[in-house]
């Protein structure tokens, strides 16, 4: 009598083992996989903004005005989450600029201050693997002076997303 309980019981442990393995090996949401990938670019975006000749240094001793971003709808991705990431970023750099969001009324600023701007587009037809859809996108990033038309400086990065995780 033994026997078929302890059988059952060793079925039990596997079985629970199994689920538990399966829950483990599972695929991150994709709400993780958005954040990582927009995360990654914002740091890209950061790290040249960072290296502009222009930007006196130490960095520390800079002022970024955010403009709020244009971001393709095509993309999938909210102007918010994709301002997030670069905010995150940008504060993430060792010794970095300050960063405040660009106020409209704000027309005039001092030597320290850059005004950021960003344009996220897509930049081509969605490319299909045989897994998955890549979004290729083109990230242009200027840097002016606050009250200035005239760009001081400008970067273009050009990837792609995974579509699946969008």
């Amino acid at each position: 009598m033994n026997a078929p309980r302890s059988h059952s019981t060793a079925l039990l442990a596997l079985t629970w083992l199994v689920l538990l393995a399966g829950c483990a090996g599972a695929p991150e949401r994709p709400d993780g996989n958005i954040r990582q990938a927009l995360f990654t670019l914002g740091e890209r975006a950061a790290g040249h903004v960072m290296a502009a000749p222009l930007l006196p240094r130490p960095a520390s001793d800079q002022v970024l005005l955010l403009a709020s971003p244009e971001v393709d709808a095509g993309l999938g991705i909210g102007d918010e989450r994709f301002q997030e990431s670069l905010v995150r970023a940008l504060l993430a750099v060792g010794d970095g600029p300050q960063v405040l969001d660009w106020g409209d009324g704000l027309t005039q600023g001092g030597d320290n201050q850059w005004r950021l701007e960003s344009r996220l587009i897509a930049d081509g037809p969605r490319l299909s693997l045989s897994d998955r859809e890549l979004l290729p996108y083109r990230l242009t990033l200027t840097l002016s002076r606050p009250g200035e038309e005239s760009t001081r400086w400008e970067e273009s990065l050009q990837g792609a997303l995974d579509a699946t995780a969008l």
